[in-house]
């Protein structure tokens, strides 16, 4: 598959992350690390319980100190050094393995593990430690801080810049993703009315695997840089 000097747009979900031994956002049952997703992921668990959601994030930001990048992220970061086109990746992933994995150019529309956001002054601020002792804002100073990630009920992060890519880009890809979580759901069609080929890349199809031109399914850690190798040697 060649897009020679043209632009490309990738959309990476919880299956790219999984053979890192990250677990995915949602299983059977509605739970989500035995956790109900209603009460740690909304603003509403956040109110009800904020020492639950406080504690689950803090554990799953130590949890990235036990996990590496796997070969699919570092396909991604080698295409980023060697295309010569227009990319950007986009993530619904919370986890720093793009980072870890040599990307530069990641735009994280679902926020980060490893971002504070504070709720009195709305700024945000890199994060490694933990939360649950209500550390002061380091603007602001008010010990408000809260996971710097999009749940439900939220708009998710720079949806403006991703759209206009969407718009102009080539050629769409989505990677591990179960086409079930809107708005990056409807990515592949705003993508497709604008003209753009895309792709999927995902162990099994996903709810939106019709609406792509082409689906291959697999392990993320095989497709994806046989995809890469495709690009750049085409």
């Amino acid at each position: 598959m060649s897009v020679g000097n043209q632009s490309i747009v990738i959309l990476t979900g919880a299956g790219i992350s999984a053979e890192s031994g990250i677990d995915t956002f949602r299983s059977a049952g509605g739970l989500w690390e035995q956790h109900r997703v209603e009460d740690v992921a909304t603003p509403d668990g956040f109110a009800r319980n904020p020492d639950l959601v406080l504690n689950f994030y803090d554990m799953r930001r130590a949890a990235l100190a036990e996990v590496a990048p796997n070969a699919a992220h570092m396909a991604l970061a080698r295409l980023e050094r060697e295309f010569s086109g227009e990319l950007l990746l986009v993530t619904q992933n919370v986890d720093d393995l793009h980072e870890r994995g040599g990307s530069a150019r990641v735009l994280h529309m679902h926020g980060e593990l490893k971002s504070a956001l504070c709720t009195s002054c709305e700024t945000r601020a890199p994060w490694q430690t933990t939360m649950i002792e209500r550390p002061p804002c380091p603007v602001c100073h008010a010990p408000t801080l809260r996971p710097d990630v999009v749940w439900f009920g939220e708009m998710p992060y720079q949806m403006g810049r991703i759209y206009q890519a969407l718009e102009r880009c080539d050629l769409f890809v989505s990677i591990g993703t179960s086409g079930a979580v809107y708005p990056a759901a409807g990515f592949v069609q705003e993508a497709r009315s604008s003209g753009a080929r895309t792709l999927e890349l995902n162990l099994e199809p996903s709810e939106g695997s019709r609406f792509f031109h082409e689906s291959r399914h697999g392990p993320a850690s095989v497709l994806v840089p046989q995809w890469v190798e495709e690009v750049l040697g085409g």
